[in-house]
């Protein structure tokens, strides 16, 4: 709690179960202190999500200036509520909203935190005292025409679309960092194999670029989700209909947000069905659980790649990071994929919790968008961190291990599988076994084994050739910095 709540004055509230005492010198109100003192749950106040605190005062300011611009709530009152949350958006008064995110009703708790703060702030800069209701109400002028049920979703829909900036310029940081390691390998040629056996040759540029496609693919989902993020339902109140909300409201106040966020927001179609549609939120959490697997795949990979030195794939080698072993010296393992992994465990069960509580939407309301807003930006923060941390501390370090991949490639059976053409499936099959039991390469044993000239098999097993079949690059052609 703020350090001067603790100070022993407070002021007298109430509210409709009756009256109590709130710290004098805090900007939060009766509603917050109940609140406060109900929910115990996480210890996870919503100051920990900074960008929601934003977004929602952004919702105030744009409803306070639809409301004045109506002539709903006197101008000069509008005035000092846009003020207060201005200074809010800019981060001045974070530590305000001490309300666990766990929070039962629907979000109310900190709708009224957020109103209650607004107010005791508008009242300050009009020269009153804080609590001094009768000229600025928490209810009456900062809430005008809204409820918790239109206003609260909105601002976790805001603040889930602002936070995608930073998430996506991680991600594409890492997914350049892929490229930039796939064009210096792009001639480099090694093993690809398929459930852990060995298959035919690829190079190593192959395989870094396909991490970076993941990424484009996750991008491209990411930057889809503002559209769907940005139907919002100001101005609906609290079950849809509208009630106690001007008609002119809700066009004006969602005019108003567009202007304030720079966000292409726009009325919802279906007002009612708006207030417990949890589409937005499914196909944010689908998009982070889809980045999370790709990014669990690449540190898998990685991890596999580098097992060894002795025992292992042995195809390349991530950067030594720190001791691996409190027992076994110089062991060295692969932390930074293993945290990434961590990380995405995390993200999947955010995606679980999220696909529950959008499915327990009851007749005209869902009351779970607390908890859904809480795991949607506590992912997107985990995983930006996990790229951030996974390209700088990883894959910028990687250095491939290019003899043995080629000597892998080369010695693999499955290289019979360039003989088919010429020799036939059968006699390419009966060239492999031979050439696994007895530990030589498929060019030596089809030198024996066939009438094939020397000159055309040393063509066929050609393992740069065979890896580049459909003759890739590393990057696409025609599709931004890809080339």
């Amino acid at each position: 709690m703020n350090e001067e709540a603790m100070d022993g004055a407070t002021r007298l509230e109430h509210d409709c179960i009756g009256e109590m005492e709130v710290p004098a010198n805090v900007y939060w109100g009766i509603h917050t202190q109940r609140a406060l003192n109900n929910f115990t749950v996480s210890g996870v106040p919503e100051q920990r999500h900074p960008m929601l605190i934003r977004a929602y005062a952004m919702i105030k300011r744009a409803c306070a200036r639809a409301n004045a611009e109506l002539g709903l709530i006197d101008a000069t009152k509008a005035h000092y509520i846009e003020q207060a949350c201005l200074e809010i958006e800019a981060g001045d008064f974070n530590d305000q909203f001490p309300v666990d995110v766990l929070q039962g009703g629907a979000g109310t708790s900190m709708n009224m935190n957020m109103n209650e703060v607004i107010a005791n702030r508008a009242l300050e800069l009009a020269g009153h005292k804080r609590g001094d209701y009768a000229y600025i109400h928490p209810n009456d002028d900062v809430n005008h025409s809204q409820s918790t049920n239109d206003t609260f979703p909105a601002a976790c829909k805001i603040a889930i679309a602002l936070e995608l900036k930073p998430l996506i310029e991680s991600c594409d940081r890492l997914r350049r960092a892929f490229h930039d390691l796939a064009d210096k390998h792009i001639h480099s040629v090694k093993l690809g194999r398929t459930q852990l056996q060995d298959a035919v040759p690829m190079t190593y540029g192959q395989e870094f670029h396909a991490f970076a496609s993941f990424l484009k693919l996750d991008l491209q989902a990411l930057r889809s989700l503002t559209g769907t993020l940005c139907d919002l339902n100001l101005g609906a109140t609290a079950i849809g209909t509208g009630i106690c909300a001007d008609l002119r409201f809700r066009e004006t106040a969602t005019r108003m947000l567009a202007e304030i966020t720079g966000l292409p927001v726009y009325a919802a179609h279906d007002p009612v069905a708006s207030v417990t549609d949890m589409s937005a939120y499914i196909a944010a959490s689908s998009a982070l659980k889809n980045l999370a697997i790709h990014l669990k795949k690449a540190a898998d990979d990685l991890r596999l790649l580098n097992s060894g030195p002795r025992a292992g794939f042995e195809d390349l080698m991530v950067p030594a990071r720190q001791a691996g072993s409190s027992i076994m010296p110089a062991k060295v393992n692969p932390v930074i994929p293993e945290c990434v992994d961590q990380c995405c465990f995390m993200v999947f069960g955010m995606d679980v919790t999220v696909n529950w509580a959008a499915a327990e939407g009851q007749l005209q309301l869902n009351a779970f968008d607390p908890v859904i807003v809480h795991e949607i930006l506590t992912g997107m923060a985990l995983l930006g961190n996990a790229m951030d941390m996974f390209r700088t501390k990883c894959v910028e370090g990687i250095e491939i291990n290019a003899t043995i991949g080629r000597i892998y490639a080369e010695e693999s059976p499955s290289l019979s599988a360039a003989l088919n053409d010429v020799i036939g499936y059968e006699a390419a099959a009966r060239i492999a076994k031979e050439a696994v039991e007895q530990h030589r390469t498929i060019r030596d044993v089809a030198g024996e084994r066939t009438d094939t000239p020397p000159e055309k098999l040393d063509y066929l097993l050609d393992v740069v050739r065979l890896s580049r079949k459909l003759g890739q690059t590393c990057r696409e052609v025609g599709d931004g910095d890809e080339r």
